[in-house]
């Protein structure tokens, strides 16, 4: 029997089996352990099914990965969806930049998407979205209060596997929560099994919308670290750099301080977005003041 790891804790696993429609609780084998495999969210896998009526199940197999991302750790992704509030809270663009320079880095497509547009007016969704889409992102604003934009995401969801993450509080939940209204009482009766609170999403797990479409709830951050990143690479991961580069004076500019450099001529221009090079500035100061031992 075929299915998805939706969700892994404490040495089980639970996997979702489409022609079913059922989650099953699995241990691995040990197999896996002595090869030094670890089972992975979004892992396609074959069960042994011990006792269907319990619903409990042995992992006999991991199919072939299409790919492996390692923060969050998921298996067989399709693409990520990062949502910032566009207020309350205000949205931090340094961490959005630093999460899609992650998503970047792991060759996973990412759909940036503003929420709560009802609470803010149109110069300020429109700034915030013509930053990100001068950049080459697919940007989609949404208030899930209004119910406005969901039918949108719904499309971008379809079909696909799709890491959601995001701050806590900008209504991934609730976005979840709308799309697939069973999923809060799913998420409740696999967390009353383990013993974990049901309204905060403290581990990564996917939720099976429907036909081949799940999402991934990962809990709320509020940092993330790229410093394993060396200074000099930084500006691969801002594309819109890219159109401009190949015109500075000299090779290897970092755009910064150099004469002759033909991205800070275009940021003069406004044919790129002094929020995005600011960002660019502060992150590279900030890998510049790494010890690298």
């Amino acid at each position: 029997m075929k299915g998805k790891i939706i969700k892994g804790i404490a040495g089980f696993y639970y996997v979702h089996v489409p022609q079913e429609d059922k989650v099953f609780e699995c241990k691995a084998k040990g197999i896996f352990r002595n090869q030094n495999i670890k089972p992975l969210v979004g892992d396609d896998v074959e069960i042994d099914t011990d006792d269907q009526v319990e619903g409990k199940g042995t992992i006999a197999r991991i199919l072939p990965r299409k790919n492996c991302i390692l923060r969050p750790a998921v298996a067989n992704v399709d693409q990520a969806m990062v949502i910032f509030a566009a207020a309350e809270p205000a949205p931090n663009l340094n961490l959005l930049d630093r999460f899609l320079i992650m998503m970047q880095r792991q060759n996973v497509d990412t759909i940036v998407c503003f929420n709560k547009k009802d609470i803010v007016s149109k110069n300020e969704i429109s700034l915030l979205m013509d930053t990100y889409m001068l950049c080459g992102y697919r940007v989609i604003s949404t208030s899930v209060l209004k119910q406005d934009g969901i039918n949108a995401i719904s499309e971008l969801l379809k079909g696909k596997t799709t890491v959601l993450a995001g701050p806590s509080g900008v209504g991934k939940s609730s976005l979840i929560n709308y799309i697939k209204p069973e999923a809060q009482m799913e998420i409740g009766k696999v967390s009353e099994k383990i013993k974990r609170g049901r309204h905060t999403t403290r581990h990564s797990e996917l939720i099976y919308i429907d036909e081949c479409t799940y999402v991934m709830d990962t809990p709320g951050f509020s940092s993330l670290y790229i410093h394993e990143i060396e200074k000099e690479e930084l500006k691969v991961y801002f594309n819109e750099f890219k159109d401009y580069e190949n015109h500075c004076r000299f090779i290897g500019c970092m755009h910064l301080n150099e004469p002759g450099c033909a991205v800070k001529e275009a940021l003069n221009q406004g044919k790129i977005s002094s929020i995005r090079y600011d960002n660019y500035k502060a992150l590279y100061e900030e890998l510049k003041a790494i010890k690298r031992y």
